[in-house]
């Protein structure tokens, strides 16, 4: 059978060369409409580029791709090292996929498969449907989920409702009757934030305490030291405010610490301050927090990963690793 051509896809598609070439080089200046219709001709047609073709035919490329939603987030650089932790021992070249664009984040979850550039992919906190599932899956592009899991696919995840209970169990066993959330705003469906599963956690667990975790006591902002402490002024300036705070990171916790010093208040007698990660910073700021295990999960991504390259019939797995309280000066 002749090998399908870009002019074949272009002709079908009712489009350019050039247009199938950017949707192929994941370029942001084709409409979504424009891309899901060439998407949809590749897949149809059973389209490979050339280059991409000859490295098919290769036993291996040597490179898996990490994608990831938010790259400057410290809990994806302590991922990352876990993942290079790993691969330091291993011929495969790392490949780092960190546009901050959501269209180009999708861009890069529906044409990777397509172009045939890696052996494997770590996909980290990002949640897809079934199409782009099955385009994973279909291109024999094996992938690895992080933080977001399918059963289609092997994953790495944590239990964010049991980390945020974790939270309201430690701040209940200290008599505290009125707590706070410091969250971050869900921008889009296209990123995961475990903020909201942390929160609805906290929420149950204060709420079966008989302590009522009322929406004047939710703040949700963008993700940043600087947020966090504005939120936390809010918060404290209630009627009632109150003497607990969980946020859904250490980070924003730091920027809690950062407003209750601006009001000379005492933590932990005044406010008591709890974040989630676990982040290397945590210690410096003796902030009690949820460890989750960021490197640890990174390590066990990537080992997945690696497991399914050696043996395409192994079957999936998902591996969900345990959280723990921290307990430091802060709470």
């Amino acid at each position: 059978m002749p090998e399908v051509t870009i002019y074949e896809v272009a002709e079908k598609a009712g489009v350019s060369i050039a247009t199938v070439s950017n949707v192929l080089n994941m370029s942001s200046r084709v409409k979504p409409a424009t891309r899901e219709r060439v998407l949809a001709v590749i897949d149809e047609l059973g389209f490979v580029p050339k280059a991409e073709a000859i490295a098919r035919a290769r036993k291996g490329l040597g490179r898996i791709g990490v994608v990831a939603p938010f790259t400057t987030y410290p809990s994806f650089t302590q991922r990352l090292h876990g993942v290079m932790d790993v691969l330091r021992d291993q011929s495969h070249e790392l490949v780092v996929y960190n546009q901050e664009s959501l269209a180009v984040r999708h861009n890069y979850l529906t044409t990777l498969p397509i172009t045939g550039r890696l052996d494997g992919l770590i996909v980290m906190s990002l949640p897809f449907d079934d199409e782009l599932a099955n385009r994973l899956t279909q291109s024999g592009l094996e992938t690895v989920l992080l933080e977001f899991s399918r059963h289609d696919l092997s994953s790495v995840d944590i239990d964010n409702v049991a980390g945020g209970r974790l939270a309201a169990d430690h701040l209940i066993s200290q008599g505290h009757q009125v707590c706070a959330f410091v969250g971050e705003k869900q921008v889009s469906t296209l990123v995961l934030k475990p903020g909201t599963q942390r929160m609805l956690g906290y929420r149950e667990r204060l709420g079966e305490s008989g302590i009522e975790l009322n929406d004047e006591y939710i703040s949700l902002d963008a993700y940043g030291v600087e947020q966090a402490r504005q939120q936390a002024h809010r918060l404290l300036s209630l009627a009632k405010p109150p003497t607990a705070i969980f946020a859904h990171s250490d980070m924003q916790a730091i920027g809690v610490l950062k407003a209750a010093k601006d009001r000379k208040l005492h933590v932990p007698d005044d406010l008591s301050v709890i974040g989630f990660d676990d982040l290397d910073i945590a210690e410096h700021f003796e902030l009690t927090t949820i460890r989750q295990p960021l490197f640890e999960s990174g390590q066990v991504a990537v080992q997945l990963l690696l497991d399914r390259l050696a043996n395409r019939e192994a079957s999936t797995r998902q591996v969900q690793l345990p959280l723990t309280l921290v307990r430091r000066g802060t709470a």
